[in-house]
């Protein structure tokens, strides 16, 4: 663990005032964002890389992070995603064999910023009772008027496109060239475990833009159309809806996930909101209505699809999965179309894995409809 003694001080203040003292790791800096909190008790690397994080600081519950490291091979995108980390305990000393550097050098090499020391569990008690916020940390000024003044300069993540920041800016292709199903994938801030989930089940995948158009998406003449997870308030995606639009009236089967299944709902005229303050962890119980079982699913979204939106158009879309603890909307499908959506991750690495037939079904669906 990192010395105490020889650290150097830092800030967290949150926008409503409410501010904590601790210690900065990682790289020396200043941070802001929206703040939010993650209750998995692994899989701190993967959720860093996630690009659903995209802008937010993250605040992890579970006490110790670092002790197993960092490895290369178990990264989500390119590049760490979250602005900063809040945490109670920042372990430099690790003991995976199998792993590749230490995590204070991993935030080294991704120049992020930590708070460490600090009461993480009175931090997500504020957040569940006054809802998502924006944050700054600071190991550089540690004056408290500064950094408001500072802070009063973030914008709201609620309006805040951010999908094309974190997308492809060129189409590429993965799988095995020989695979005997396409798919194509609207990459709105896409996990690397999701492309695998999809190569392993025999599909070539060419991801696109988030921006792409209809008729590139159809250019790669798929048999089958992607909607990845991503970042940002969904309602801001305008560019997108007429694509996704056109991609479920053309009658392929269709499958989001996150993100993508805000973007589907909103492409059927379906509304969103900001939720107070999200689903995060990997222990989400939700119910799946057709099958009658329950499933524990690994959750990362502060914005969530209407149920009332969805009461008012029954007969084109049906609700096929709930959040067990507050009911939320965490599946639909188009009736009468070969297209679905969940709100959480399926392909979630390290787990759980409960949810993976979800990719069984896309499969089944596109061999059928061939």
């Amino acid at each position: 663990m990192l010395s105490d003694s020889a650290a150097k001080k830092a800030i967290l203040l949150l926008e409503d005032g409410t501010y904590f003292e601790g210690f900065a790791a990682g790289l020396p800096g200043t941070a802001t964002g929206e703040i939010c909190f993650n209750t998995g008790m692994t899989g701190y690397q993967e959720i860093f890389t996630d690009p659903s994080y995209f802008g937010q600081i993250l605040v992890t519950t579970h006490v110790h992070i670092g002790n197993y490291g960092a490895k290369d091979s178990e990264i989500e995108s390119s590049q760490m995603q979250i602005n900063a980390l809040i945490c109670k305990s920042f372990v430099d000393e690790y003991s995976r064999a199998l792993a590749d550097q230490s995590i204070q050098a991993f935030f080294e090499q991704q120049k992020k910023l930590c708070i460490y020391g600090v009461d993480t569990r009175a931090i997500v008690r504020h957040i569940r009772s006054k809802g998502a916020m924006n944050a700054i940390i600071s190991s550089e000024e540690l004056d408290l008027e500064v950094l408001k003044k500072k802070l009063a300069q973030v914008p709201s993540m609620e309006g805040l496109e951010l999908s094309s920041k974190v997308s492809t800016q060129e189409p590429y292709e993965v799988g095995n060239p020989d695979a005997q199903l396409r798919v194509s994938a609207l990459d709105y801030g896409i996990k690397t475990n999701i492309l695998n989930c999809l190569v392993d089940r025999g599909c070539k995948v060419k991801v696109f833009p988030a921006t792409a158009s209809y008729e590139e998406v159809m250019s790669y003449a798929p048999h089958g159309i992607f909607l990845s997870n991503g970042p940002g308030d969904p309602s801001a995606m305008t560019y997108t809806l007429e694509v996704v639009r056109k991609l479920v009236d053309d009658g392929r089967p269709l499958f989001g996930i996150c993100l993508g299944h805000q973007v589907l709902a909103l492409s059927q005229g379906i509304s969103t909101y900001k939720m107070h303050h999200g689903h995060r962890g990997i222990n989400h119980p939700v119910l799946n209505k057709v099958s009658g079982k329950a499933e524990v699913t690994s959750q990362n979204h502060g914005f969530g699809v209407s149920e009332e939106s969805i009461r008012n158009q029954e007969d084109n879309i049906q609700v096929t999965h709930i959040n067990l603890n507050d009911q939320t909307v965490e599946g639909l499908r188009i009736i009468g179309k070969p297209a679905f959506s969940v709100q959480y991750h399926p392909e979630a690495s390290p787990g759980p894995h409960d949810s993976r037939y979800l990719f069984d079904d896309f499969v089944h669906l596109m061999n059928q409809h061939n």
